[in-house]
């Protein structure tokens, strides 16, 4: 198969580990979408890399950075990528021209706030270039089902980067699940310290919501057990408590914790109920020891499991943190291997970003079409319409304050 060649949309901690003027101090210091494709690069599976943004005034930095942590640090890993708008130049519009230079069959990766992911999307797809979107994929229902008509139509492969389905804890607990008998309940929480929101106040409460952005992770990985049980999302409640992301100088609008609570039932047996609740929030305290609190228990009528990832029996003590700390080596692991190379390729985040790559090139060889990875349970846009669907009704219901209703019938999804 043909490398692929890939267009990083986006510069920001994801994608670089760079936030105003150096690395974050989150878990991704390095980020992941760039490693994870400078060493699929090396690795063959990936050709030409470049990378868009807004603000192109910004690239001797990011380079400068990049080569600081990954080349120095990863025996000289080529971190070379063609960098859009030019470096003394400022473009919104940027990801158009970057988009137009590539050929059908290559790809972009979406890392950049959630109302730009849908045009930015459409925008590729419609020239015939394959799409990996971070969650949430879109905002709103209609904008997932136009992206998805548009990506049948011009027969690309679109991938939501759904990455904890692929956390082992996770996987082995859907393995579980399925063989637990019907559905019953989920609760799940997820939270990271007030310290992000100094990170996201440009888009906190503006562009998105605290359940946008972590809601979606746990919201997904339920869908994907139950859904392969028969049960559908039917009617979603939402409440939101707000006062402490305010104070501390984000938009008026943002909410501190979102709770989400979901109807499911089962499509072949309406007699047959279970309940999910979802909460997030971004106002964790500032040293919990960990970069996100993250746990569910599942109930079925045959079992349950429980989950919490947050500790993960990996604990840590230095002088400069002033703290314990708990670590997510399965995450992304940076530590070098005896040759002085990357050695994360097991990591959770880089197993997300490897299976896109190998999809779109399974695609454009001709050995798979988009529908048999949709076949497959990946997390592609067919697959993951039912979060979207969560998601929208959860905002709605916080903003209309009412509960708002999920109709799926012969194949078509919307909200009443």
């Amino acid at each position: 198969m043909e490398p692929l060649n890939v267009l990083m949309v986006g510069t920001g901690e994801y994608t670089t580990g760079f936030v105003g003027t150096g690395a974050s101090g989150s878990d991704k210091k390095v980020g992941v979408v760039g490693l994870s494709m400078f060493d699929l690069r090396r690795r063959g599976k990936v050709g030409k890399l470049g990378m868009v943004g807004v603000n192109g005034t910004k690239y001797p930095a990011i380079r400068e950075h990049l080569h600081k942590n990954i080349t120095l640090a990863y025996n000289n890993l080529d971190t070379r990528f063609d960098s859009y708008p030019a470096d003394d130049a400022k473009d919104p519009d940027a990801y158009k021209a970057a988009i137009d230079l590539l050929k059908p069959g290559d790809a972009i990766t979406i890392f950049t706030p959630d109302t730009t992911h849908y045009p930015i999307a459409l925008y590729a797809i419609e020239r015939g270039i394959h799409v990996m979107i971070t969650k949430p994929a879109v905002k709103l229902l209609e904008h997932h089902i136009a992206l998805l008509d548009a990506a049948e139509k011009h027969g690309v492969y679109v991938y939501i980067e759904h990455h904890k389905r692929y956390d082992p804890a996770y996987t082995d607990a859907k393995f579980r699940a399925l063989k637990m008998g019907d559905f019953n309940y989920f609760y799940s929480y997820m939270s990271q310290p007030k310290s992000q929101l100094e990170t996201f106040k440009a888009w906190a409460g503006v562009d998105s919501d605290i359940s946008y952005y972590l809601n979606s992770h746990h919201v997904d990985v339920c869908d994907s057990m139950v859904s392969q049980l028969g049960y559908v999302p039917v009617k979603v409640s939402a409440s939101a408590s707000k006062g402490h992301a305010v104070a501390l100088g984000c938009d008026k609008s943002t909410e501190d914790t979102i709770s989400l609570l979901v109807h499911w039932e089962k499509a072949d047996d309406p007699s047959k109920h279970a309940t999910g609740v979802y909460t997030a929030s971004w106002t964790a305290p500032q040293r919990a020891g960990v970069h996100s609190n993250q746990y569910f228990h599942y109930l079925a009528s045959g079992g349950e499991l429980r989950i919490d990832q947050a500790k993960r029996g990996y604990e840590v003590s230095e002088d400069s943190a002033e703290q314990l700390m708990w670590y997510n080596p399965f995450y992304m692991r940076y530590a070098p291997d005896e040759d002085g190379n990357f050695n994360g390729q097991s990591g959770y985040g880089y197993v997300s970003m490897e299976k896109f790559v190998d999809g779109c090139r399974s695609v454009n060889s001709g050995a798979l079409k988009p529908a048999d990875l949709d076949a497959k349970g990946l997390p592609t846009l067919r697959n993951t319409i039912a979060t979207t669907a969560i998601l929208e009704a959860g905002r709605r219901s916080i903003d209309e304050n009412r509960e708002v209703r999920i109709e799926k019938k012969d194949g078509h999804w919307k909200l009443v």
